[in-house]
């Protein structure tokens, strides 16, 4: 189907208002285009819904428009697809299933070029034992880099100076490094996750893509019975720590600490780290791939979580004991999508790179300290059975002496908090 001139016209005008921050004044234009075929423009109608971006937000509408998409050949809406039921819970009327159609349309907008799509197909090929599937995600890798994704260079730059899935190539590795500082991203940790050892490679025939099946999870070692904790190394590969650090450096801000009583977050000695959140605007299914993990390693749906929160911590800096459950009043400020997602029911922390000296997560009432080691889960409740606040969950975050800690914290409530 031919688009008229006045569909891409009108494309280009809506670009051109949502570059001038002017969401409300594109949302006509990208709908005149999007109702004349334009599959761009449904995209990014879709994406508008979704977010409640110039337009109230709509999940039904969003999908609805997304589907338009897909149907005339954007392999972004595909992927948009994918993202929303990789994190649904399989609940209410506009509920996406995530089943087999999600590894359609993951691996159609992969094969179409779409370089987040091509991220997610690479982490899951990352994961696999057979050599085969190795060099899958190192071209995934290479043709996401060829196409300006830089989060797919820095995935393949550190895979080349590590030697993962291939012979080391260091100078190639120096050279990429070089060709992104020049765009001011710096070179990551150096750092590997030994999979093999800890087995959380999977063990499926070469080709085999389900990122939508439940998630192989490595063995768990239950640390501490009160409060309940437990570790699970291996939990995320070195390619899914490096994504997640690699996608929260441009994010990163001063951390900061609620008070309880006033509702007001402001920057604290207890607290003196660096974090970025993951505003869903900014995710993608392979962010949402890595997130699913660490719910799955919970025990609990993707959809009860807050949003993704990824620490940096620098020699000196700390989180002074602390509990995570929540006071009355700030569950009651944040009650979450669903209007009553309770408390935290559940943390899940993990280690996303290797620290010089310190940095462990302590315990005091337990008398238990867990080292940092990249890929490693710490899973404990901030809750007791019977709902009640769990006092012995206080917990710290011990100063880093040498290096740096990169840490990923996924607090997950009682019941749905995200819309989607």
């Amino acid at each position: 189907m031919s688009l008229s001139p006045a569909a891409e016209q009108a494309f280009r005008a809506a670009c051109a208002l949502v570059a001038e921050g002017r969401p409300e004044a594109a949302f006509p234009r990208h709908r005149e285009a999007a109702e004349a075929g334009h599959g761009a423009a449904a995209c990014e109608l879709g994406r508008m819904y979704l977010h409640g971006v110039g337009a109230p937000a709509s999940r039904p509408d969003a999908l609805a428009w997304f589907a338009r998409a897909e149907a005339a050949g954007v392999p972004a809406a595909a992927e948009q697809l994918a993202m929303i039921a990789l994190g649904d819970d399989g609940a209410g009327a506009a509920a996406l299933p995530c089943d087999a159609q999600v590894d359609a349309r993951l691996r159609a907008a992969a094969e179409a070029g779409w370089p987040p799509a091509m991220l997610a197909a690479a982490l899951v090929f990352g994961r696999s034992a057979h050599p085969a599937d190795q060099e899958r995600c190192l071209r995934l890798l290479q043709a996401g880099a060829g196409r300006g994704d830089a989060l797919a260079a820095q995935l393949l730059a550190a895979r080349l100076a590590q030697g993962e899935g291939c012979p080391p190539q260091p100078e190639a590795a120096r050279g990429l490094w070089a060709q992104l500082a020049a765009h001011g991203v710096p070179a990551l940790p150096a750092f590997t996750v030994d999979l093999s050892a800890q087995g959380g490679l999977e063990r499926t025939p070469a080709g085999h893509f389900a990122p939508a099946a439940a998630p192989h999870l490595p063995p768990s070692q239950m640390r501490c019975a009160q409060p309940r904790v437990r570790t699970i190394d291996g939990l995320l590969s070195a390619d899914e720590c490096r994504l997640l650090i690699a996608a929260a450096r441009p994010h990163l801000h001063a951390s900061r600490v609620t008070d309880p009583h006033s509702g007001r977050a402001d920057s604290q000695p207890v607290r003196t780290s660096h974090d970025a959140n993951f505003d869903p605007v900014i995710e993608t299914a392979a962010l949402r791939l890595v997130q699913r993990r660490m719910a799955a390693a919970a025990g609990l749906p993707l959809a009860h979580a807050e949003q993704l929160t990824v620490l940096r911590y620098t020699p000196g800096q700390q989180y002074r004991p602390h509990r995570d459950y929540l006071p009355p009043g700030a569950i009651a400020r944040d009650p979450g999508a669903s209007g009553d997602a309770g408390n935290r029911l559940r943390t899940v922390c993990v280690y996303l790179s290797a620290v010089a000296a310190g940095g462990g997560t302590a315990f005091p009432a337990a008398g238990l300290t867990v080292d940092p080691q990249p890929g490693r889960a710490l899973v404990f409740d901030n809750l007791r059975e019977d709902g009640s606040p769990e006092p012995d969950s206080l917990h710290a975050g011990l100063p880093v002496e040498a290096g740096e800690k990169w840490l990923a914290t996924l607090w997950i409530r009682e019941r749905r908090y995200r819309a989607w």
